[in-house]
């Protein structure tokens, strides 16, 4: 994981992780200002694990115990912004709902850029740009940006079309991916089935694969030739799509700049067509 410099910086080994030592990481890596104040029964009960879990992930990660954890984070927190701002946003929850929902996007977007990897994001890039054949596996919440980046990215030529099947369905469509395709997985909470499939089958082919993700810590994080995460919230909140949104308008927008010209042109011949069939075809 990669933030700003100006940000606290947790560096998990992530290599031995049981399934719980996945969540409260995650979790911690989520709140990590909060944690600071917070006791191993309160990070248990936010995970919903033992405490006796909580006491042992230390020693996993690298620390002898809490209070070693809490030592080396209060240090970085000396030289970092990130408390101030996160107190700043968090005020407001007395005020009418639109500015409620208005702080708490403004959070999201935060949080997306506190953990914004530039490596990652200019990977996507160039893997896109490169792609002969793009499909995007976007299930529920998530098919609006899959509908978003079909849309915008086939103005700029790509060959990008979204996978509607499920289930064994959804065979027929990894039949025709070649090492030179890409797939775009939205994977938030958790990836499903066809999501590990698609992931699994790239090993065999050789095809490349974008996560876009709401979680930090996950055991599919290494599985994909990039990772990017959007913040939504905790699974008992509202999911905010302001973040995956913002990640995904800017990936549109960087993969358009990358072959500017020819981007700019084929906008023009698309504004040329408008003007010609205007009254065959009104917008």
């Amino acid at each position: 994981m990669e933030g700003g410099d100006d940000l606290l910086q947790v560096k998990w080994d992530t290599s031995h992780m049981s399934p719980s030592q996945y969540q409260i990481a995650d979790y911690i890596q989520k709140h990590t200002q909060q944690v600071l104040l917070s006791t191993e029964k309160d990070i248990a009960d936010a995970v919903q694990v033992s405490i006796a879990s909580v006491s042992r992930f230390w020693r996993v990660v690298g620390y002898k115990n809490f209070k070693d954890f809490k030592q080396e984070m209060r240090s970085q927190l000396e030289v970092s912004p990130a408390g101030k701002m996160e107190r700043i946003m968090g005020r407001g929850t007395e005020e009418e709902l639109q500015h409620h929902i208005l702080d708490i996007s403004v959070t999201h977007l935060y949080k997306t850029m506190q953990q914004f990897s530039s490596t990652s994001f200019r990977q996507a890039v160039r893997l896109l740009t490169a792609s002969k054949k793009t499909r995007v596996y976007c299930p529920g919440p998530s098919a609006g940006l899959g509908a978003l980046l079909q849309y915008r990215l086939a103005r700029f030529g790509l060959d990008i079309r979204i996978m509607d099947k499920s289930g064994s369905e959804m065979l027929e469509e990894l039949l025709h991916l070649e090492k030179d395709s890409v797939v775009i997985l939205f994977g938030f909470v958790r990836l499903l089935p066809e999501a590990r499939v698609i992931l699994d089958y790239s090993k065999q082919v050789g095809y490349k694969t974008i996560i876009i993700t709401d979680q930090l810590i996950a055991d599919f994080s290494t599985q994909a030739n990039c990772t990017m995460f959007a913040s939504r919230g905790e699974i008992s909140e509202f999911h905010s799509m302001v973040a995956p949104t913002f990640l995904v308008e800017n990936l549109i927008i960087a993969v358009g700049m990358e072959n500017k010209q020819e981007s700019l042109n084929r906008l023009e011949r698309l504004s040329e067509l408008r003007k010609r069939y205007s009254k065959e075809l009104p917008r």
